[in-house]
């Protein structure tokens, strides 16, 4: 298993499934362009290091492809590309579980809760992912290498973000909602 992104992305380049473009590449259609030709070709995953914006350069690297094949979804879950299956009806029944009913039942349930368990996200104190946090007046979407992805669209878009919402009076810690929806910036 891997502790973080950087883990999987060294094993992605120790198996030649990972390149790096140092060449300069534009977030407005040019970036989108060249995913879109790898990806239909079950091609690698990419990190685009020199990355420009409509407004200049980012200091920040892309990485896009990274679940562009089964292969890859397979061995970022640590699983073989034939557990996948598995692992989604295992998903699909913990949304919606259905209570043993009987001792005998609820024995053959135990390897499931030893899955269950082996599932606990880990906190911990310090992150990579949190080398860098801007808050309050420092916070800047413009910072971000965000992508136009096709002609004629009005801004760059965020395809893909998990959105946490919560009302400005919700009192209780579970009172929120979780989605996916496409962002423009």
């Amino acid at each position: 298993m891997y502790n973080n992104l950087r883990d999987f992305i060294r094993a992605l380049e120790e198996k030649k499934d990972l390149i790096r473009i140092k060449k300069e590449v534009s977030t407005i259609l040019e970036m989108t362009e060249i995913h879109r030709r790898v990806l239909s070709n079950k091609g690698p995953a990419i990190i685009f290091e020199n990355v420009v914006k409509e407004n200049g350069k980012s200091s920040i690297p892309v990485l896009v492809n990274l679940f562009g094949t089964i292969e890859r979804i397979a061995l970022g879950l640590n699983i073989n590309p034939d557990g996948l299956r598995d692992l989604g009806k295992l998903l699909a029944f913990l949304q919606s579980p259905e209570p043993p009913k009987n001792f005998k039942d609820a024995i053959k349930m135990f390897p499931l809760l030893k899955v269950v368990l082996s599932m606990r996200s880990k906190v911990v104190s310090k992150a990579p992912c949190q080398e860098v946090v801007l808050t309050g007046d420092k916070v800047d979407l413009s910072l971000l290498p965000i992508q136009t992805c096709w002609p004629n669209e009005p801004a760059p878009i965020i395809t893909w973000p998990l959105v946490v919402t919560k009302g400005p009076t919700a009192d209780k810690q579970d009172n929120f909602n979780l989605g996916i929806y496409r962002m423009q910036v």
